[in-house]
């Protein structure tokens, strides 16, 4: 009987230590997520790092890292899992799409505003307005000195973002059509880089996101569509209503729907008051 009464109390405290041990896995809670990794472009980076600045001030002991390094490089950063967040100031092209499939990943598009994209001379250039196609033959190289287009005569600069930037990725389908740049275009690693080329520089000429043209010594061009059509100069309203012809959507991807801290982000940043911020920073807000 006590052999009996043994083998009983053993059995027992093996299956309270295995039950346990089990309520001990299921009370295993992953930790909750207290940073976002942002990153990609460079035409973004200044809102971005304005909408992180305030969400962390709203939500303390949140961290929001943000880096640029260009359209192209925030996707890759998606794909290869090294961020949470992709700022985009273009849309996710057909072979990244392809990638994302071929590694089981979703990517989640969302808009957080609009972006006229600037064409950026100095402001000692007399050249007021440019139509689409003087812009595309300024850039491809065959108008080459500005007496060619209203200005004084001098040799024009012809200044461009790098092939990684989603900005130089637009301006070359959108207004060159997909052919190439002029050969002696000189490759800029930032907008803000390319605005203080220009400012020094009464023959340059550049593109970059609508904010940047209100910095340094540089205006932006009135924009005609066609030769005849009125010239257009970017304005929240104008690039809201189509009117001004280079605007552009300004992109946030995530993998999937967001969720817990991530989806709150993107969240903030169209509530009203992530919009307020879109706008301050010199972008068209969605509402």
């Amino acid at each position: 009987m006590r052999k009996i009464t043994t083998w009983i109390a053993i059995i027992v405290l093996i299956a309270a230590v295995m039950l346990g041990q089990g309520c001990g896995k299921k009370a295993e809670v992953p930790a909750e997520k207290t940073s976002i990794d942002i990153k990609g472009s460079d035409t973004m980076v200044n809102l971005m790092s304005a909408l992180a600045e305030a969400f962390m001030k709203a939500n303390p002991g949140k961290q929001v890292a943000v880096t640029g390094g260009g359209s192209g490089t925030g996707i890759a950063a998606l794909l290869n899992g090294t961020t949470d967040i992709c700022a985009s100031s273009r849309a996710m092209q057909e072979k990244e799409i392809d990638l994302a499939k071929q590694k089981n990943l979703q990517p989640k598009e969302t808009i957080i505003g609009m972006d006229g994209l600037a064409v950026m001379v100095n402001k000692g250039n007399p050249a007021d307005s440019l139509s689409l196609d003087q812009i595309k033959q300024i850039f491809q190289g065959t108008v080459a000195d500005w007496k060619q287009v209203g200005g004084n005569p001098g040799e024009i600069l012809v200044h461009s973002r790098e092939s990684n930037s989603g900005t130089y990725v637009y301006f070359k389908e959108h207004v060159l059509s997909k052919g190439d740049f002029a050969q002696n275009a000189r490759l800029m690693t930032s907008t803000a880089a390319l605005v203080q080329e220009i400012s020094t520089n009464v023959n340059a000429i550049g593109y970059g996101g609508e904010a940047y043209g209100k910095q340094g010594n540089v205006k932006m061009m009135h924009v005609r569509k066609e030769g005849t059509s009125p010239a257009v100069y970017p304005t929240e309203e104008t690039v809201r209503n189509g009117a001004y012809p280079i605007s552009r959507p300004l992109f946030l991807y995530t993998n999937g729907q967001a969720t817990g801290l991530i989806g709150t982000f993107v969240s903030y940043c169209n509530s009203a008051e992530g919009q307020k911020i879109v706008r301050e920073v010199g972008y068209v807000p969605m509402h």
